[in-house]
């Protein structure tokens, strides 16, 4: 199903485009190139400052079947109001001021410190997404893990179990995420001219480090520091558009166990809009036991192709990729 025409999609890199600043674009770039889920989020400006107030459809209205001369009974669709509140991610980069001037190009120097800082942010982006929770943490926002933690809670049609024993924790999980307007994507707030990415180079300071011993200020050094700030919260539209695979066995190198294919195709029937948009989430170890399930010849769901970016692995067309921040460690759930 398309998108709303007049209200394409974007993610971070377009919407950076579109500033004509060159360090937001700079900063998007490293997002994108070092935390794939970054990459695959679409972006939606707030209708407020720190949160985006929308609806959840919850019942749809089915039409009437109409006689000539008959009547039509009026019904309306329902929905629920929800809140997402954007959360606030800073950081501070401190650069040696004798290494910045001692090199051919400063600005480049001063970047390739910075990007650390950058890189960093992300990892903390892509952690959030997935174990965020607001009764823990208030500044963050709510992740996935936390939005589908049962099949009690998360829902049956959203969490399927990969096996059913739930003893131990030996597991990871896999998550199907169908981004776009209508269904899920981040925010940022309203009126925001660098889709909530904020860089500011505050010069030359003294950077002051603490003597624990003597209780008080005791070295110093100048330092070049720079400001990062990113703000961003996520907005699930429709429900129904993530789906979290949960118990996957990581004792089990898969080689000729096909559990996790099960769970995936029964977890690709429930998306909507024909799974347009749908991307497939797992960690690394997992990652590498579908990619080794893709090299049997007997194999019809997975598949490896190679794009200009190198390798992309695929389930029945859809991509697959990596989340570090899931881990292998999860306790199983019933």
């Amino acid at each position: 199903m398309a998108e709303l025409e007049g209200s394409t999609p974007l993610g971070l890199i377009e919407l950076a485009k579109r500033t004509n600043n060159k360090q937001t674009l700079e900063i998007a770039e490293v997002l994108n190139e070092t935390n794939e889920i970054i990459g695959d989020m679409v972006f939606v400006e707030a209708n407020q400052q720190t949160s985006h107030v929308g609806t959840l459809r919850t019942v749809l209205p089915t039409g009437t079947w109409r006689k000539i001369n008959g009547g039509v009974s009026g019904e309306a669709s329902q929905s629920e109001k929800v809140i997402a509140g954007i959360g606030m991610l800073e950081s501070y980069s401190n650069v040696d001021k004798s290494l910045v001037d001692l090199a051919p190009d400063k600005a480049m120097f001063r970047w390739g410190e910075d990007r650390a800082f950058v890189e960093g942010m992300g990892q903390t982006l892509a952690d959030t997404m997935l174990s965020g929770d607001v009764s823990a943490d208030p500044e963050k926002f709510n992740g996935l893990q936390t939005r589908y933690p049962s099949t009690t809670i998360g829902g049956s049609n959203n969490v399927i179990l990969s096996e059913t024993d739930d003893t131990g924790n030996v597991y990871s999980s896999i998550y199907i995420v169908q981004w776009g307007i209508n269904k899920v994507h981040m925010i940022y707030p309203k009126g925001h001219q660098t889709v909530g990415i904020e860089v500011k180079d505050l010069g030359e300071q003294t950077d002051v480090e603490v003597d624990s011993t003597l209780h008080q200020s005791s070295k110093y050094h100048q330092v070049y520091r720079t400001h990062f700030k990113f703000w961003g919260g996520l907005f699930v539209h429709d429900p129904r558009c993530v789906k979290r695979i949960a118990n996957v066995d990581t004792t089990d190198d898969y080689s000729s166990v096909t559990e996790i294919e099960v769970a995936l195709i029964k977890a690709l029937n429930l998306l909507p809009y024909g799974g347009v948009g749908a991307k497939i989430y797992c960690n690394p170890k997992i990652k590498s036991f579908l990619e080794i399930r893709a090299q049997s010849k007997t194999n019809v769901n997975l598949a490896i192709t190679n794009a200009f970016g190198g390798p992309i692995t695929s389930f029945w067309g859809y991509p697959i990729r990596r989340w570090d921040s899931i881990t292998n460690t999860e306790d199983g759930i019933a």
